[in-house]
């Protein structure tokens, strides 16, 4: 039966439910005000948030555990790995590593944390004339015992070298794992998804108004996939379409997890006349026990312990900048600058 391929569903909220090697993906959407020359909101637009804890959403926007500049401050990270998949909007990454980067509109940022990094995660406001929106989902990737203390390493995947699938009706960005003979830049040398046989893939799908797509049946059958149906109206999930099919309706806001050994076709409803968006997170479970204690995700409470007292011992090499929430300035450039010195840098592209 069609209607066996949604196995379950569930609600989506800040953070959205995930499955072994997935952790935590959440979807940042902050309608940013006009820039100051500090780069972040005018201060007057501050008062009254809880400022170093600001999830409200107050005015459609949050300032996170920013004090001046949105975003995230100097903190650490172990023993997993993050994507930042940056949709609009800019990221200005510093670590302890003594790299940099800023980017942005389309561009993906996949760090390894590994044995440990400290670094943060700023959101310049660089538009001084006009609103700075900002859309970014982050995910983390669990990563196996071997590699949990690997040396900290980031790729940047950037937006002209991501490939998206087009159609006349949906249109499929390629961030990990290949799909229709189109395959992503590689991921960190030591990530699960750096090996094929691990399944690992993340695609972002956009569909027009009744438009629809074939997703095909995973390499391996343990592998397990998750649809997320984040903006618009609403999905049919079926195994095919026409008089008689049956299918299961996902709406906005709602999780999917789904039959991943059979082609699936994913139908927009054309109950929104913008088009309905998703995102896919597919992989084959790493199947360790997970120990997690905030920005630490190691195998037991031993390792736990041990992270903690590394990191009050080392800060994992130290903060070699002068704040805790340093940014790149108000030149729009997109770049990173990488612990060996290597240095990759490109134009915002127009309007």
């Amino acid at each position: 039966m069609t209607d066996e391929l949604v196995l379950h569903t569930m609600e989506l909220g800040p953070q959205w439910p995930t499955a072994d090697p997935f952790l935590f993906c959440a979807h940042h959407r902050d309608d940013y005000p006009v820039g100051q020359t500090h780069l972040g909101p005018d201060p007057t637009s501050l008062r009254g948030r809880n400022l170093g804890m600001d999830f409200a959403g107050v005015d459609g926007w949050n300032m996170y555990h920013g004090q001046s500049v949105p975003g995230f401050p100097n903190h650490p990270h172990r023993g997993f790995e993050t994507v930042s998949y940056m949709r609009t909007g800019f990221m200005d990454h510093s670590d302890s590593l003594g790299a940099q980067a800023r980017f942005g509109e389309g561009d993906v940022q996949w760090m390894t944390a590994g044995e440990g990094i400290t670094h943060c995660e700023m959101f310049p406001l660089l538009n001084q004339d006009r609103p700075n929106p900002l859309e970014m989902f982050q995910i983390w990737i669990n990563l196996p015992a071997a590699n949990k203390m690997v040396e900290p390493h980031f790729s940047m995947l950037w937006s002209h070298d991501i490939p998206t699938i087009g159609g006349s009706t949906s249109e499929l960005t390629v961030i990990a794992g290949p799909i229709d003979g189109a395959s992503p830049p590689p991921s960190p040398p030591h990530s699960w998804a750096s090996q094929a046989e691990h399944d690992v893939a993340i695609w972002h799908v956009r569909f027009s108004p009744n438009g629809s797509r074939q997703l095909p049946a995973a390499n391996h059958p343990d592998t397990v996939r998750t649809i997320y149906v984040f903006h618009g109206g609403a999905v049919r999930i079926g195994s095919q379409s026409g008089p008689g099919s049956e299918a299961t309706v996902v709406a906005a806001g709602t999780g999917a997890v789904v039959r991943s050994n059979t082609p699936i076709t994913i139908e927009d409803t054309g109950d929104d006349a913008e088009g309905t968006e998703l995102l896919v997170l597919q992989g084959r479970p790493i199947g360790e026990p997970v120990a997690r204690y905030g920005p630490f995700v190691m195998n037991d409470r031993a390792g736990i312990e041990q992270a903690m007292s590394d990191y009050q011992r080392t800060q994992f090499g130290g903060w070699p900048w002068p704040s805790d929430d340093p940014n790149h300035g108000p030149n729009p450039r997109r770049f990173a600058r990488h612990a060996d010195g290597k240095l990759e840098e490109f134009e915002v592209a127009a309007g």
